[in-house]
């Protein structure tokens, strides 16, 4: 595994490491506005069987970096490639059918229809899938079998997120984005959702995490980035992370003081 390294030597660090990857970012330059780029050359790769996490102060570009992977942020500049196939700037519709899932911060259920309906829309592309999908996020999330017929908007914060989670699985991706999982979302119920990400990491899903409980985060990952104005500040295991003293200093010290 990558040891954290002075930014330096970041770039270099992604060229040697990124053959294979499920989802890799070449020097991405994107923004909202034209001439106003958030992600300012950065980089970024995922391992088949990763749990990767991004973390880093606000306004660093962590949520820009993940919707630009999806489709959701115009590219002015660099690449995206999925399993080596270019997919720059593909229509996130598109990229659910390649194997992508993505779970934003916010909105990420619709709660005037039952947990069932919301599973039934993750795949409405692949109806066939239905059945078989079901039983694949149900034995993840067991409680939304069982409340199969609930309404989504009367469920607790977490368990909407659970929802959300299970909706991106329907398609059966091979890499899910998950945008801030934890937020707005109690101690226990953080960590739950934060043992929920491992489980769907080990059920054979790669896993790209922007979260704002850096430590949290960096204790689960494989490995981390550390992102601050658009570019890669650090990457590393997260364990190397989590314990290098630059990292602690900069960034650890304002962000994730709550550990869940």
């Amino acid at each position: 595994m990558t040891e954290t390294a002075p930014p330096s030597t970041e770039r270099d660090q992604h060229l040697a490491n990124a053959d294979g990857a499920v989802l890799r970012a070449d020097n991405l330059i994107a923004g909202y506005l034209p001439g106003v780029n958030i992600l300012n050359g950065t980089d970024l790769y995922c391992q088949p069987g990763e749990l990767v996490g991004i973390i880093g102060p606000n306004g660093a570009g962590k949520s820009t970096l993940l919707k630009a992977l999806f489709g959701l942020v115009k590219i002015s500049e660099g690449s995206v490639q999925l399993k080596g196939d270019d997919i720059t700037n593909k229509r996130a519709d598109v990229l659910v059918t390649r194997g992508i899932g993505f779970v934003p911060q916010t909105n990420n259920v619709f709660p005037s229809l039952t947990i069932e309906e919301n599973l039934e829309m993750g795949c409405y592309q692949a109806p066939k899938k239905f059945q078989e999908r079901f039983g694949f996020v149900t034995d993840l999330f067991p409680t939304l079998g069982t409340r199969r017929k609930q309404r989504a908007g009367q469920l607790s914060g977490g368990e909407r997120q659970m929802v959300a989670m299970g909706r991106a699985l329907m398609m059966d991706p091979s890499v899910l984005l998950l945008d801030e999982p934890s937020a707005g979302l109690s101690p226990v119920l953080q960590d739950e959702v934060f043992v929920q990400t491992r489980n769907i990491n080990k059920a054979g899903v790669s896993v790209i995490m922007v979260e704002q409980n850096a430590r949290r985060c960096l204790q689960i990952c494989d490995r981390g980035y550390v992102l601050d104005h658009g570019r890669n500040a650090y990457s590393g295991t997260g364990r190397s992370l989590i314990n290098d003293p630059r990292v602690i200093e900069l960034y650890l010290g304002t962000l994730g003081q709550t550990e869940g």
